[in-house]
């Protein structure tokens, strides 16, 4: 049986030709049967011969047949099992010769039907780097010879290929270094997978393609770093045309994207600057070259740098235009410095680190008084030394040339040295010499002759002041800023009894305190004290406070710090002061209390009042309708005196209660939206029978569009009537009276003018005072709250009344309200 061909069993040729003879000889007995039954009637003898002949040819015939049959079969099996040997040796050869190509490199092959047991072929040591004798099933293992990562990927695609039947291709390395290439495909229903080693020119095509693709990502890298830059940077050709650009570069050209600047060729540089920048790279000459350009729309100063490569060239642009305008900067920030110098008083001089004077501002040019010649000649610091001393304008030495080495010697120094020079023409200077970073020193020459000759100034004066302060009665005491008493004059230590030796020990405040808190009768003034001398705040401030002494001496105590940090504690005796405010606080309290009295006093009247008045209105009213019976022409009459009376002294009462209402903080405001032409038609119908008495005409100048305001319509209405009543009585009969409203965006005013005798300046200054009452010839009487009502309710709701009058000019009173209404003002009511 050849490998992989399967085999049908036929019956042989010999079995068919016996079979063909016993049914040939069956078909002759028949016959012969017949004839002996034909020759029965002859003899039993006869008949009986002839059937044994009969069966002998046929045995004969068929014993020929059979072996023709045989004979023939015989030789065709002989062919069948020549062909079968022959196919045989063929199947061998191919055998052969796949395990000779199976062979011929290290390779595994494994292959799974269905779910049997894989069969595992090929070189098992692939899967063991040749350390062991490999077991076949450790191939499987991918774990065991591959990193992680591989063994993982493997196992994977191994179970997509099995259940799925996707094929896969993927090249791994060993735990020893090699490369295997691991191949997966379904053959005839089976799952193959081969492992092979991948070596000589496939391992060198696999390493170069690893090295391309590892060379495309670094490329990739290297443009997407590139592309970073804000730097525009080009790569062009021999011919010099545009192959390659950044990101920078296409935003600066402003072409949108990088296959338009590429294939339309936009150049950053103009033709000039592109020539340049050939000819300086066909010199080889270095270095950056400075061109002008525009850069996404304005105009640039840039560093171009190019250089050549193989295929062409490389170039990258630099903006340089902030560090141009930097450098501008510096150079005007440093003619500044030079110019500010200049303007110092303080004498200034900059050596180099070869001792040579790089530097000097007119100060000290002024100061030395050398040769301008000589000082631009960059002379040596030894060389000024010297020029000084001959010019004798140094402090006399003894040994000048060991000063002058310890004066140089500043210029090896870590840190700024500091001396004093007493000059030989009574000046003191005090000399810093501070070395440069960069090498170099750098003198600064202070003249403080003018601070010496003051601080000795200031000494005396020092002294003068503590004399002054010892003549003073008033104890002076000055803290330190660490708390200790420093200074205190002889009133200070008279008042708290603090001795000269105590004194000359500096106490601390707390020992002061200690001293003199049994001489006060409060303790927390010295809390307030001991705060104010020694408290870390941020910002100091001032105490003021009183102290009570035992002996009733009262003292005023201010604590007020100074600049340098120390306190000044100072007392003033108040007793005389404090004994006369101690009488005036008792008489204004008897005097509030006096106030409070007869307002409450006069609410009680008010209120008190009201009521039988109430009644004498409402009995007067029922007596005026006749309802209890007719009146006669005097009894009417005097009914209708008694009406007007009656609601007079009513007005009068609800004055004196809104006033006490106002007084007491109780007066309450009902805002709402108040419409002016409403308002002010109900104010005029409470003064029409006054107006038709008086024969007085009235005009109302109200703009129909006027609308309204938020605010008390019943105080509204109440000021308008006082103010028309008070118009109406001043004015003469055939006069007119004008109502004026106006309206802003901001506020409302009411106007009332009269054309009555006017008022002198005297008597408008007290017009809103309560009580005051001016007839000035008219027949208006009242009691002279009318006005101080009017301005009361003005200013309770946030509003401001004008009174303009002059004589025989007549008067206008104005009352201005905000739009929209205000928070109530009770203290300008009040």
């Amino acid at each position: 049986m050849g490998v992989g061909r399967t085999l049908r069993r036929r019956p042989s040729a010999g079995a068919v030709a016996g079979a063909w003879a016993v049914s040939a000889a069956v078909s002759m007995v028949p016959g012969a049967a017949f004839a002996a039954q034909a020759l029965v009637p002859a003899t039993g003898a006869f008949a009986h011969n002839a059937m044994a002949l009969a069966l002998l040819i046929g045995l004969i015939v068929f014993s020929t047949i059979l072996s023709l049959l045989h004979i023939r079969e015989r030789g065709r099996w002989a062919r069948r099992e020549h062909d079968l040997v022959t196919e045989l040796a063929d199947l061998r050869g191919a055998h052969d010769r796949a395990a000779l190509l199976l062979g011929s490199e290290r390779q595994i092959i494994v292959t799974w039907c269905g779910r049997d047991e894989p069969l595992i072929e090929g070189d098992a040591s692939l899967a063991m780097d040749g350390t062991r004798t490999a077991s076949p099933r450790r191939v499987l293992a991918f774990g065991t010879w591959l990193p992680a990562s591989d063994a993982a990927a493997l196992d994977a695609a191994v179970d997509t290929l099995r259940s799925r039947g996707e094929r896969f291709r993927l090249t791994v390395r060993t735990l020893g270094g090699r490369t295997v290439e691991a191949q997966g495909q379904a053959v005839g229903g089976r799952a193959l997978l081969r492992l092979r080693e991948i070596t000589g020119e496939r391992q060198e095509l696999l390493e170069l393609r690893a090295t391309l693709l590892e060379a495309r990502s670094s490329l990739s890298v290297l443009a997407t770093l590139l592309d970073a830059i804000p730097q525009p940077i080009w790569r062009r050709s021999r011919d010099g045309r545009l192959l390659w650009a950044n990101a920078a570069y296409v935003a600066a050209v402003e072409a949108g994207d990088r296959e338009r600047a590429l294939t339309e060729g936009t150049e950053l540089l103009d033709r000039a600057a592109r020539e340049e920048a050939e000819r300086r790279r066909a010199k080889g000459q270095g270095g950056a070259l400075r061109v002008s350009a525009v850069m996404a729309g304005s105009r640039r100063t840039l560093d171009v740098t190019e250089a050549a490569v193989e295929s062409g060239s490389v170039g990258i642009a630099v903006d340089v235009s902030e560090l141009e305008s930097v450098r501008a900067d510096l150079q005007r920030q440093m003619e500044a410095n030079v110019r500010t110098l200049d303007q110092l008083p303080t004498a200034v001089a900059i050596f180099d680190a070869r001792q040579r004077l790089i530097f000097h501002n007119a100060a000290y040019r002024q100061l030395w008084d050398l040769d301008p010649a000589f000082l631009d000649g960059n002379p040596l610091d030894g060389e000024v030394l010297d020029a000084l001393r001959n010019a004798r304008k140094l402090p006399e030495q003894a040994d000048f040339r060991s000063w002058k080495t310890d004066v140089l010697s500043a210029y090896r120094a870590a840190e700024a040295q500091e001396n004093w020079w007493h000059l030989p023409d009574g000046r003191t200077l005090r000399v810093v010499a501070d070395p440069n970073p960069q090498g170099g020193l750098t003198y600064l020459f202070d003249d403080v002759s003018e601070r010496v000759h003051l601080e000795s100034r200031y000494n005396a004066l020092m002294r003068v002041q503590s004399e002054t302060l010892d003549t003073l009665k008033e104890p002076v005491a000055v803290f330190g800023s660490d708390g200790r008493l420093k200074l205190a004059n002889r009133a200070f230590m008279a008042i708290w009894r603090i001795g000269p030796d105590l004194l000359g020990s500096q106490p601390h405040i707390d020992e002061v305190i200690t001293l003199c808190r049994p001489l006060s009768l409060a303790e927390e003034p010295w809390t307030e004290i001991r705060g104010a001398v020694t408290g870390l705040m941020d910002v100091r401030h001032a105490l003021a406070c009183r102290l009570e002494l035992k002996d009733g001496t009262v003292l005023d105590c201010a604590a007020q710090p100074l600049p340098d940090g120390a306190t000044l504690l100072t007392h003033i005796d108040v007793t005389a002061s404090v004994n006369v405010e101690r009488a005036l606080t008792e008489k204004n309290e008897a005097l509030e209390r006096t106030a409070r009295l007869r307002d409450e006093f006069v609410h009680h009247v008010s209120y008190e009042l009201r009521s039988p008045l109430t009644n004498i209105i409402g009995f007067t009213e029922l007596l005026g309708d006749e309802t209890v019976g007719a009146l006669n022409t005097r009894q009417r009459e005097y009914a209708d005196h008694i009406m007007r009376s009656s609601a007079a002294l009513l007005v009068i009462i609800n004055d004196i209660l809104d006033l006490a209402s106002i007084d007491a903080g109780s007066m309450e405001l009902t805002r709402e939206v108040v419409d002016v032409q409403v308002t002010i038609a109900a104010a005029v119908r409470g003064v029409e029978d006054r107006l038709a008495e008086a024969a007085i005409t009235l005009d109302r100048d109200v703009p129909a569009d006027i609308g309204g305001f938020v605010a008390d319509g019943k105080r509204i209405r109440q000021i308008l009537f006082n103010l028309l009543s008070n118009a109406i009585g001043f004015s003469a009969p055939g006069q007119t009276v004008v109502v004026q409203a106006r309206k802003t965006d901001r506020e409302i005013s009411f106007s009332v003018i009269d054309q009555g005798r006017g008022m002198p300046p005297e008597v408008v200054a007290r017009v809103f005072d309560r009580f005051e009452s001016q007839t000035l010839g008219t027949r208006h009487r009242g009691v002279g709250l009318g006005l101080s009502i009017v301005r009361s309710f003005v200013e309770l709701h946030g509003g401001r009344i004008e009174i303009a009058s002059a004589p025989g000019q007549g008067t206008k009173v104005t009352c201005t309200f905000p739009i929209g209404g205000s928070e109530p003002n009770l203290a300008a009511a009040e």
